[in-house]
């Protein structure tokens, strides 16, 4: 018998049977509602996660806790509550700079220049999975730096999605400690934040660009909805899911996506053996995927 011990803050030790089917069953609830999947040798860390909500609910069994996650009056709380604790990433300003670098040396003119040739000056990103809001405050400050030339007089938007309530009230709130800024330089510190005790905070200048929200990415109504973008990114939030989660997900990033439009991933990730339309396109240090621009009127490429 597999035994996992666990213990939440202030909470008794929870004894865990990993061998429990109720485990495998609300593995596979997870799974149906979000596309997150934990195989076999990781379900040690879905015990940890259930155990701080059954030690709150005084839940002594995995199988009395599988009876609230499957009540009809308590189960969509519950699950709100459960993927607060299983969806918990860890990130910083400015994770990648050549991702950030190819954004505005190559992405932004080349989208600017399309858009200006259809009478647009609009621009929107979407930060998918952005956690406590590091991703998006970023591009933010990436997108404020060009407002004064490339982007001058255009309306910018980033919307923020996560599955996790708990990261988005922390993004919204937007202080970060000196951690989370460990790769920010001073340039962008002193520009868009403001010192506060423990760390700072991001100006409004900033949040007024970004709009938080959440989103469950294998929600295929609500996903539906998501259109007319130019940039998605989606960051280290792929590898949660199976191979088809993944195809799901990308399928409606491509539909998101406007001609021409891109979709930068983690810089481990790609989307190697799963199936789209994506074209990859490799850029300094970076790569991403682009969806092939729309011809010109006449037929013309």
């Amino acid at each position: 018998m597999a035994t996992h011990f666990t213990k939440s803050d202030g909470a008794a030790p929870v004894t865990s049977n990993l061998n429990d089917p109720a485990y495998l069953k609300i593995r596979n609830l997870i799974y149906s509602v979000s596309g997150i999947y934990h195989p076999q040798n990781k379900m040690y860390l879905l015990a940890e996660r259930c155990a701080r909500r059954m030690s709150a609910l005084t839940c002594r069994t995995a199988s009395s806790y599988l009876d609230i996650l499957n009540s009809p009056l308590r189960r969509e709380e519950e699950m709100r509550l459960l993927f607060n604790e299983i969806t918990i990433g860890e990130t910083c300003m400015f994770r990648s700079m050549p991702q950030h670098d190819a954004l505005r040396r190559i992405i932004l003119p080349q989208i600017a220049e399309t858009k200006r040739q259809r009478g647009m000056q609009n621009l929107h990103i979407w930060s998918a999975g952005c956690s406590t809001g590091e991703e998006p405050y970023s591009l933010a400050m990436s997108l404020l730096e060009e407002s004064a030339g490339l982007l001058k007089g255009w309306k910018l938007q980033i919307t923020a999605t996560d599955l996790n309530e708990r990261s988005l009230e922390f993004a919204k709130a937007g202080v970060y400690g000196e951690y989370a800024l460990r790769s920010t330089t001073n340039h962008y510190k002193h520009r868009y934040m403001r010192p506060e005790a423990g760390g700072f905070r991001v100006k409004d200048e900033v949040k007024s660009i970004v709009n938080f929200s959440r989103l469950n990415l294998q929600d295929q109504v609500k996903m539906l909805f998501m259109k007319g973008m130019d940039i998605i990114f989606c960051c280290n939030v792929l590898i949660y899911f199976d191979a088809a989660s993944k195809t799901n997900v990308i399928h409606h990033f491509y539909s998101a996506l406007m001609a021409g439009g891109y979709l930068l991933l983690g810089t481990s990730e790609s989307l190697l053996q799963i199936p789209s339309e994506f074209r990859l396109i490799h850029f300094p240090g970076a790569t991403a995927y682009g969806k092939p621009a729309a011809p010109h009127p006449g037929g013309l490429k």
